[in-house]
């Protein structure tokens, strides 16, 4: 792949050269900053909108353009517009990839912007590199996307390790939990998270006592199940997307087995909840880590840090209620924006770049902000963690209290 980019970009300009001969044609001088004009500039978002992953696709854009819509409608940053050019990937590595090479071939783009997961991320860092275009907000805490250090990639979430790695702490210390497998879906995302998990394990001299594990776009989790089953885990760390975990929660239960089950952030809180809906959860403990602050209080109250976001939400998309998810894409257009800002009105990736590493203790309201550096390219570090209950998730800030519940 390395200096494919370059030279597909330049058999391109000679076709275009050639096919200009004998005209006569006004040959335009090229752009100084690609995807960047006197009234706006242009970023690239390729993401789930549709299939198994699409929900977290729609809330991540969802919450990221009320925020950008609203400052276009105040004339944008610096004079310039922002537009954001969205193609669906349907959660596919290689759709994902072929969708990166039309915005860097065809639309000429600034920077490319809130993608979503692990496996179709991955697979366009060569092309990132290659390009070096920035790459800003992913929604995805792997771990390949912040070791090695890479220069054109911007980190606003936590990691999966960071997420696994408080989540076993909690399980171990808190409800002196011993015996503790993995649930993973059978790709790049499920091993990070499954090697998270390890490390954090073995901290405490522990291994996962079963790994089960389903591939990707599929529901069929009977094998993994089973084989968690029978170790006799009290805890189940689950690394997947929303489906497939609700499928194995419910099985579980079917089946008298009612371990603690603990997720990441990309499951999704939301959907989660809706499919659970009809299942008896009340004598189960179902709990997740997030990696932006609940937006919704426990009385279902807008909480300080999100108040924007949530009002933002209803003017631009009316009935769609705040989320963790779409509170993520809201956080990502505004170091968006925020970096735009401070680069200035002469804007380069370069510049962009470098305003963004300027950003030390940028507030979102609250206690909420984020920090980036020179060689630091993840902007938040702090896990929280949410429990089902009633068909929502809910701040969890207190473990023990499982303890004194007398359900652990």
């Amino acid at each position: 792949m390395r200096g494919g980019l370059r030279i597909l970009l330049l058999a391109l300009c000679a076709l275009w050269l050639a096919s200009c001969q004998d005209a006569e044609v006004q040959i335009p001088l090229a752009p100084v900053q690609l995807g960047v004009t006197d009234s706006e500039v242009i970023f690239g978002s390729s993401l789930a909108l549709q299939g198994h992953a699409g929900y977290l696709g729609q809330e991540t854009l969802r919450g990221a353009m009320s925020y950008l819509q609203h400052v276009n409608e105040q004339g944008g940053v610096h004079g310039r517009t922002i537009r954001v050019i969205t193609r669906d990937d349907s959660y596919d590595p290689p759709k994902c990839l072929e969708n990166t090479q039309r915005f860097l071939i065809e639309d000429q783009v600034f920077g490319l912007f809130c993608y979503v997961g692990t496996p179709t991320t991955v697979k366009i860092l060569p092309l990132v590199e290659e390009a070096q275009v920035p790459l800003l907000g992913m929604f995805t805490g792997a771990n390949a996307l912040r070791e090695p250090f890479m220069p054109y990639l911007i980190n606003v979430r936590a990691s999966y390790y960071q997420e696994t790695n408080a989540a076993v702490e909690h399980l171990v210390q808190d409800l002196k939990l011993t015996r503790i497998a993995v649930f993973y879906q059978y790709d790049a995302f499920g091993f990070d998270g499954l090697t998270g998990t390890e490390l954090a394990l073995k901290r405490f001299g522990l291994e996962p006592v079963a790994r089960g594990s389903y591939v990707r776009g599929t529901h069929d989790i009977s094998e993994g199940l089973q084989r968690i089953r029978e170790s006799g885990a009290e805890a189940v760390v689950m690394i997947g997307t929303s489906d497939p975990c609700a499928n194995f929660i419910r099985k579980s239960l079917e089946n008298d087995y009612a371990p603690i089950f603990y997720m990441v952030s990309f499951v999704g809180a939301k959907e989660l909840s809706r499919n659970l809906l009809q299942s008896e959860t009340s004598r189960v403990d179902v709990i997740m880590s997030q990696v932006v602050p609940p937006p919704l209080s426990r009385d279902g109250t807008v909480a300080e840090s999100a108040k924007e976001f949530a009002q933002l939400l209803e003017k631009y998309f009316p009935g769609e209620e705040p989320n963790f998810v779409g509170f993520e894409g809201y956080i990502n257009a505004k170091v968006l924006v925020e970096g735009l800002r401070r680069a200035g009105r002469d804007l380069s990736r370069q510049s962009f770049l470098e305003a963004i590493t300027s950003m030390t203790d940028f507030s979102l309201g609250g206690d909420v902000g984020l920090t980036f550096g020179p060689q630091d390219h993840q902007g938040m570090d702090k896990v929280y963690f949410t429990r089902l209950r009633e068909g929502r998730f809910i701040l969890l800030d207190d473990w023990t209290q499982l303890v004194r519940e007398g359900r652990r």
